[in-house]
């Protein structure tokens, strides 16, 4: 194509852990190889795109760079048969916003077995409204409907007021499940009610430390997405032949329990990985979120800000002063 330029948010090494970000104006040729080029009309804010806007070496090796792990638009070019010009798109994890320039810019390339084609049932915002961290909900619930996890069944979720918890909330709420949210340090009763919480609890009532093997039995299911004294609580609060689902580290990777939980009451630990999940079981994810699973009160998880008004956002991510998902309008 004609050399063309666009616009993307460039994150620059300035000096020894020092990094200055910026929106600027960049070339379609300087983006990497890949099979398909993607006009990009959404992307979303996750909490791995802060930690690569501010230099974050284990996300992010080499700077500059553009971050942004989701993208969904419509495709420019293409030299694979699965694709054509004009198709709406959608692309998250594998490498996108980590070492390949990803969704905060107006255009992306990327290798076609990455790109899933929109399911009909959302719009490309309505993508971006569940993200990577939808996706993640939508692969943790995938997980436990399938291990047999069903309506009326008791279901914790804890980080119910980030991206993925309040999605989680959402949908098991939606499917008919009784959702116990863990509140985060910030009250947000309200906003877990408005959004399916049929019960919220404090960290205080439910973290427990204690060397105790288990706990009081409580739920049937969770997602959990904080770790740390987190999920060892939640594991050792699951009923007998429950499951429970791991997708996040934010509290701490570590994790400090017997077995007991598992040979004693038959708790089933899953892992969540939603970078490398297979296509087949990607493409699933969506088409439930673009179906069964897209509750009705979708747009009251979302706000949206232009790519300008990106970098005051990511602060707002990286200080804990944000609930639910941020939309980036590539274009506004």
């Amino acid at each position: 194509m004609e050399k063309k330029t666009y616009k993307g948010l460039v994150v620059r090494e300035t000096g020894d852990k020092q990094y200055e970000r910026a929106v600027e104006e960049l070339s379609v040729e300087n983006l990497p190889a890949g099979d398909v080029l993607v006009r990009v009309l959404y992307s979303s804010l996750n909490y791995k795109d802060m930690l690569s806007a501010i230099g974050n070496k284990g996300v992010t090796r080499k700077y500059p760079h553009t971050p942004g792990i989701d993208a969904a638009g419509i495709v420019e070019e293409s030299c694979s048969a699965d694709f054509k010009p004009g198709e709406e798109v959608i692309v998250t994890s594998y490498d996108l916003g980590m070492n390949t320039s990803g969704g905060l810019g107006q255009f992306i390339r990327v290798p076609a077995g990455w790109v899933v084609r929109k399911p009909k049932g959302l719009t490309l915002r309505e993508s971006m409204i569940f993200g990577t961290a939808g996706f993640t909900a939508a692969l943790s619930v995938l997980r436990l409907v399938d291990f047999g996890i069903k309506p009326k069944d008791d279901v914790l979720v804890t980080g119910a007021g980030g991206g993925v918890g309040g999605v989680a909330v959402s949908m098991l709420a939606h499917a008919g499940m009784h959702v116990t949210a863990l509140n985060d340090l910030t009250d947000r009763k309200e906003y877990l009610a408005k959004i399916g919480a049929a019960e919220v609890i404090e960290p205080a009532e439910f973290i427990d430390e204690s060397p105790r093997p288990m706990l009081k039995d409580r739920w049937t299911g969770c997602v959990e997405t904080l770790g740390g004294s987190v999920l060892t609580s939640a594991i050792r609060s699951i009923r007998a032949e429950g499951a429970i689902t791991c997708c996040g580290n934010v509290v701490s990777g570590d994790i400090h329990l017997t077995v007991y939980p598992f040979i004693l009451r038959g708790v089933t630990l899953f892992g969540i990985d939603s970078q490398n999940c297979p296509m087949p079981r990607r493409v699933r994810a969506w088409d439930m979120l673009a179906g069964p699973w897209k509750f009705p009160w979708l747009e009251s998880l979302a706000s949206e800000v232009p790519l300008q008004d990106v970098s005051g956002a990511l602060d707002r991510i990286r200080a804990g002063g944000h609930q639910g998902r941020i939309v980036v309008n590539l274009w506004d």
